[in-house]
């Protein structure tokens, strides 16, 4: 897997031609990791983006290319057909990594708030999720997907799916940047030899405004974090794609902005930050979850810590 790949989120604030396009500028200056999700609703367009690209001489078996499992669909009946819409809709013949993007099987409507609840929602249930996780072992089997994982885990529900699972995650997909580094999770994951892959490495500025509360960090302004951008010359984001990737997670940040990207990717093979700069960024960490996931809760009075598992015991 590159050490970097380019999300393809665009939230409510871009359209999926901003991102297609992005997707062949991306690769235009280097990037061979796109990581794309059912639900984002660009498949189709990123699809013809990808065909591009390869037209252009990139060959697929140096692309890595992931998709992933939205809540709607984790009926065993529907996992495979779902997974060739996403297959057929990107144009390819196999996927990179396809991951379960979350433990919950609550949809919702796109546009809701915060406080919407499906009305059929329910909390994690172990034995339906080793049902969904069958198929995606079925699609290794038939070569048509070279890796599975998780995404939106927690510890709790990890430790279950690798005591019951025959093909091991071979990564996680989680929230990862200064203001929230999970070293816990991160180092569990890395322990039991799965990749984390770290979703709004960059504190996610165009995340929807639902997620949005007023206690929420901005890594883009914590003083460790600005001090050495400027050393750098760089923006304070670039200096977050860093420190991921010298951390040993894979960061995935969004732009369809081709400065942004290009000084993204550029961050990975300029010299590495100090000792002294990583120690300080660890210590940047404020536990300031921003994708809280509101709307995966299935009763009244719950808060959304009730979805991570804070205290080790999967909430029911």
């Amino acid at each position: 897997m590159p050490a970097i790949g380019l999300g393809t989120f665009g939230s409510d604030r871009f359209t999926g031609e901003d991102i297609a396009a992005a997707v062949i500028g991306a690769a235009a200056v280097g990037y061979r990791h796109f990581a794309c999700a059912r639900v984002y609703g660009n498949e189709k367009l990123i699809g013809a983006s990808l065909e591009a690209i390869q037209a252009g001489g990139v060959r697929r078996e140096d692309m890595w290319v992931t998709s992933k499992l939205w809540n709607d669909k984790h009926d065993p009946h529907d996992v495979i057909p779902t997974f060739m819409e996403s297959l057929r809709d990107l144009r390819l013949d196999y996927l990179d990594l396809y991951l379960v993007h979350w433990p919950f099987p609550n949809h919702h409507a796109p546009g809701v708030d915060v406080t919407s609840r499906a009305p059929n929602a329910r909390p994690y249930i172990h034995e339906e999720y080793m049902a969904t996780w069958r198929e995606l072992e079925k699609l290794v089997d038939r070569g048509l997907v070279r890796h599975i994982g998780t995404s939106n885990m927690s510890i709790a529900k990890l430790k279950l799916l690798l005591r019951d699972a025959r093909i091991k995650p071979a990564c996680n997909e989680m929230e990862l940047h200064p203001c929230f580094q999970q070293p816990e999770f991160f180092e569990f994951v890395m322990d039991n030899g799965i990749v984390p892959i770290g979703f709004a490495p960059i504190g996610s500025p165009t995340r929807p405004d639902r997620d949005k509360t007023p206690d929420d960090a901005v890594d883009i302004e914590d003083p460790a974090v600005v001090a050495i951008a400027k050393r750098l010359g760089v923006h304070p984001a670039t200096v977050c794609v860093k420190w991921a990737v010298q951390r040993g997670q894979v960061p995935i940040p969004f732009s369809i902005y081709r400065n942004e990207y290009l000084s993204n990717l550029r961050s990975t093979v300029t010299p590495p930050l100090t000792d002294d700069e990583m120690a300080a960024i660890a210590k940047a960490d404020r536990n300031s979850r921003l994708i809280k996931g509101q709307v995966f809760l299935w009763k009244d009075g719950q808060s959304w810590e009730d979805l991570w598992d804070l205290d080790g015991t999967i909430a029911q």
